[in-house]
């Protein structure tokens, strides 16, 4: 759909995303700028390598930043990329850490972020992965995971842009070719923004956009988020949003890689039902997605989780998007997911046992850790 000077598209899955990554990749003259936290050598990881060096071949610059401690590949992978002419970085590498006097902020700031930039126009974000976790059944035996992204052309891919390449630079890529890089048409659209949080600033710019969108709530906030543990100060404007009576519904992961987040994210499970709030945990395959819609009319898919590492530590990167349209779609989308779900009552949440509550009491100790 068009929306503002951009064209967007909502992308369910891998099973919809990797294909028009992959189509946008095979399509490309110029440039491509991929960044991920995750990236395997499995079949997926094989498969974008294939298209990458591709392109490589082809005279097209492209740019693989991969989030050090959150990939897994092997010498050879990334040897027959740079083989290619693929320009490949591993962002803060343990080896570097060990280096750094700030080893522990070395370690913990990761590069989350999942962006794809094509020839200055063509751009993907969301929560999705370059690995065989979100890869349809015909491929892998194991549930694929479920998560979000974002497909748009228009001027925010240049902000996506932007902000790869000063961590291209940070990380210590190779020199651009910059004549190659667009920047014309780079203009503000009110209706379509990337915000981020980046190496040293605007930190805080993914958490206040989501405060000031549940603050000015007046009818209703759905949030999708994999791993939910809010700032105090989020968790405090969720709750006053349904205690003045916003519609807050909220879908977690009862299905998780990450069973400490889990626990510790039902520790806030009661002060949000007392307040009103309807909770969902997502059963089955790991849910994943990061998304969110507030009245129908403000919307936002990244790579952003609600937890302290995201909103605090990581670079991230989220797409807003202010359009009753879009926000419809998302809406939709919510409610396919709610049936895969399980709704958390205050019966139920009375009922859980003993082992349950001093595990998710005991968890929330190290929240800001997880």
């Amino acid at each position: 759909m068009v929306v503002g000077y951009h064209r967007l598209r909502l992308l369910h899955d891998g099973a919809q995303t990797f294909p028009a990554m992959l189509e946008a990749i095979a399509h490309a003259r110029s440039t491509i700028c991929l960044e991920t936290y995750i990236l395997r050598d499995d079949h997926v990881g094989q498969t974008f390598a294939y298209a990458l060096a591709e392109r490589a071949r082809a005279g097209v610059e492209v740019n693989l930043l991969y989030d050090a401690w959150g990939s897994s590949v092997s010498g050879d992978y990334v040897a027959s990329l740079e083989e290619a002419g693929v320009r490949v970085v591993a962002f803060r590498p343990v080896r570097m850490a060990l280096q750094n006097r700030k080893l522990l902020r070395h370690v913990v700031r990761r590069n989350h972020r999942k962006s794809l930039i094509v020839d200055s126009h063509i751009a993907f974000t969301g929560g999705i992965n370059i690995c065989g976790d979100y890869a349809p059944k015909d491929i892998t035996s194991a549930p694929p995971w479920r998560d979000t992204h974002l497909a748009l052309e228009g001027p925010a891919a240049l902000e996506l842009q932007y902000f790869f390449l000063r961590t291209w630079t940070k990380a210590k890529g190779p020199a651009i070719d910059e004549p190659r890089y667009s920047v014309s048409g780079r203009r503000a659209d009110p209706r379509v923004r990337v915000i981020t949080s980046d190496m040293h600033r605007g930190r805080a710019s993914i958490r206040d956009a989501y405060r000031a969108a549940i603050k000015s709530a007046k009818r209703r906030i759905w949030i999708t988020n994999a791993y939910f543990l809010p700032s105090l100060g989020l968790l405090h404007a969720l709750n006053d949003a349904a205690k003045r009576g916003v519609d807050v519904r909220l879908m977690v992961a009862g299905t998780t890689d990450v069973p400490a987040v889990l626990h510790a994210s039902r520790s806030i499970y009661g002060r949000l039902l007392e307040s009103g709030a309807r909770l969902y945990e997502w059963t089955g395959r790991v849910l994943h997605a990061k998304t969110a819609v507030v009245d129908g009319h403000w919307s936002t898919v990244g790579s952003s989780n609600l937890d302290m590492q995201s909103l605090r530590q990581n670079l991230e990167a989220n797409a807003i998007i202010e359009d009753e349209r879009f926000a419809l779609a998302m809406e939709a989308m919510f409610l396919s997911d709610l049936p895969h779900c399980h709704e958390v009552t205050r019966t139920s949440w009375g009922k859980r046992p003993p082992w349950e509550r001093a595990a998710s009491w005991a968890a929330y100790l190290f929240r800001d850790w997880l």
